[in-house]
């Protein structure tokens, strides 16, 4: 398999931790988002959305989204599982892991700080403004969602909510915002970087990490 991916993308770093926890290796093809190559014509031929990841299978098929790859990651090797079977703690996971993945994530990437800049003129300062009131109401929320007392968000292994958190936890401290407001938060990642799928998948481990 092939993994077009970039460094400190949140999303390819999601799927990175998924093969990882799944023990499955894959060749990583980087691609650089402040460089603008995902709009290159050779990359949008492979992923007309010109976004990361783009996970290239053996037999050739391609998939995109994050979520939509994690997905097939986990019906195709099904263990260790990233969901729980109960279909109401299913759900549950779900839905944590969507307040990352979809309210959270989309409004504080690299290409909505570019457009709040280009088009509305933001400072450095107002753009980073930005991004730590959406990562802190979404942290807010996920703390809010999951289980207590548990070593992980909903028990004692890690799965899709922690795949979902740990990178939007490295972007939140990227953006300056003190996690310290969330404490369970802070000794989930601690826990899950702990775990060889988890550091491995770090943007600091990975084959183009700038310094």
């Amino acid at each position: 398999m092939k993994l077009y991916t970039y460094w400190r993308s949140s999303c390819s770093y999601r799927v990175r931790i998924a093969l990882n926890l799944k023990g499955r290796g894959y060749d990583s093809l980087p691609v650089h988002l402040l460089k603008g190559e995902q709009e290159d014509a050779a990359y949008t031929a492979i992923n007309p959305s010109a976004k990361l990841p783009t996970l290239v299978l053996d037999d050739g098929g391609r998939l995109t989204q994050s979520l939509a790859i994690i997905d097939w990651i986990d019906a195709t090797w099904p263990m260790p599982p990233l969901l729980p079977d109960n279909p109401y703690q299913r759900a549950r996971v779900l839905a944590a892991s969507y307040i990352i993945a979809m309210d959270t994530q989309p409004v504080t990437n690299s290409g909505t700080v570019a457009f709040l800049r280009k088009r509305f003129g933001a400072s450095t300062d107002e753009a980073a403004d930005w991004m730590r009131h959406w990562m802190a109401k979404g942290l807010t929320a996920f703390s809010a969602s999951i289980d207590r007392g548990q070593r992980f968000a909903f028990g004692q292994v890690p799965g899709l909510a922690e795949i979902c958190l740990v990178p939007q936890l490295y972007n939140a401290r990227r953006w300056g915002l003190d996690i310290a407001e969330w404490p369970q938060l802070a000794e989930i990642e601690k826990r899950c970087m702990a775990l060889p799928a988890f550091a491995e998948a770090a943007p600091e481990a990975q084959p183009d990490a700038e310094t």
